[in-house]
């Protein structure tokens, strides 16, 4: 399957918003973001933005009201350090796989050692 043009702005915009958020944006209430992944729509008008984020849930509430208040400034940020003619719209979405796997894991050590 070929490379698509979907492709190479996902990991455009992941590596562009990885580096914005965890190291340049000053907002205390943001703790310890990790953008996980970028899923961009077929026409590249809409960017979902998966972050995981390091504390307990209220961190995480926190963490991504702080981000979505902030989109607009992160998305003209992007538009600026990027030659996009577009820039998605960004949505940003908590990233709770490592916390399911984690959990799952655990089940599992637990299921196995009652045997």
């Amino acid at each position: 399957m070929a490379y698509r043009r979907v492709d190479r702005v996902n990991a455009l915009l992941q590596r562009e918003l990885a580096t914005l958020i965890s190291e340049e944006l000053t907002d205390p209430r943001i703790s310890f973001p990790t953008v996980t992944s970028v899923e961009t729509t077929s026409d590249l008008k809409t960017a979902k933005v998966f972050v995981s984020v390091l504390g307990d849930e209220d961190a995480v509430a926190t963490t991504m009201r702080a981000l979505n208040e902030a989109r607009a400034y992160i998305r003209h940020e992007v538009g600026e350090r990027t030659d996009l003619r577009f820039v998605p719209a960004i949505e940003f979405v908590s990233d709770t796989s490592a916390a399911r796997a984690a959990r799952i894991s655990k089940l599992l050590r637990e299921a196995t050692g009652e045997r």
